[in-house]
């Protein structure tokens, strides 16, 4: 039976893997960490427990995701985004391990009418997205089994995140602006679980970086929008631009990123945003 670990098993991503695992199960065995139990940032902790564990894949659904905070934190964002993520692909490449990493569409600098894809000249503009491309590199230098997913606006029914946030708002307030000069790919978690799964099991494996999200682009706004409808609030909506809701990160103006690569190597085809947006308004309502 093949083993897989998986970092940051306490956050969405990780939740969402928690939640399919039993489907799995017959094949893998799961070993599921948090900060408390393995700590990445913690070079002689992360040999340890390679050495212990020896696992066949590791999935690294950790990070740090305050965007506006890691202006003040550089230092915290980079040793988790960074350090944590090279002294894990340097222990899988030691013991074979497949390397599966979560990266970020704030790799780009969204000064583009197009979409990305995975070649495409990365510029990220603000803390996070340089910790997050700066450890996309350390993992692809360290191990050749390394498959960087590059993701957008993720959400899910755990955890903090957009679509909870706004729930939480529409409860409380009659009216909200919401910037709708911002375009990108929301994203549901479980679907990006089912995605990662099917890697894994996949026999022929290709490394690299791919891009994975739901689809088509959309902004905040309609986001937001969407969400009002399906929750069934009435609450009123205004748009606003991102120099009337100002940040101390700056966001990519537009994030939005191509996928025929991942649906040519691994067969997957990302869903609808609104489906998905859709399942996950049932399961919190």
């Amino acid at each position: 039976m093949k083993k897989i670990v998986v970092i940051g098993s306490n956050g969405q991503l990780g939740n969402c893997i928690r939640k399919i695992a039993p489907d799995f199960e017959l094949d893998y065995e799961f070993i599921f960490t948090d900060s408390q139990t393995l700590d990445i940032t913690n070079e002689d902790q992360v040999n340890t427990f390679f050495t212990n564990e020896k696992p066949d894949f590791c999935i690294n659904a950790s990070a740090y995701t305050a965007v506006d905070l890691a202006e003040k934190e550089k230092d915290k964002a980079f040793a988790v985004n960074a350090d944590g993520v090279g002294y894990l692909a340097r222990k899988c490449a030691d013991f074979k391990t497949i390397f599966i990493h979560i990266s970020t569409d704030y790799v780009f600098d969204g000064e583009t009418n197009l979409c990305y894809s995975e070649d495409d000249f990365t510029n990220p503009i603000g803390v996070y997205g340089e910790s997050k491309l700066k450890g996309e590199d350390l993992a692809l230098e360290a191990n050749a089994k390394t498959i960087i997913l590059r993701t957008s606006w993720l959400y899910s029914e755990f955890n903090k995140n957009f679509v909870k946030t706004m729930l939480n708002l529409f409860s409380q307030k009659d009216e909200l602006g919401i910037v709708s000069d911002q375009f990108g790919q929301p994203t549901n978690a479980n679907d990006l679980a089912e995605a990662i799964m099917n890697i894994v099991e996949n026999p022929e494996k290709t490394f690299g970086i791919f891009h994975f999200s739901n689809y088509p682009e959309t902004t905040w706004f309609e986001f937001a929008k969407k969400i009002a409808e399906l929750s069934g609030s009435s609450v009123k909506l205004n748009p606003l631009t991102t120099e009337q809701y100002p940040t101390p990160a700056k966001r990519p103006k537009r994030s939005t990123m191509c996928m025929d690569k991942i649906e040519e190597a691994y067969n997957i085809e990302p869903k609808y945003w609104e489906n998905s947006l859709e399942e996950c308004i049932k399961i919190l309502s």
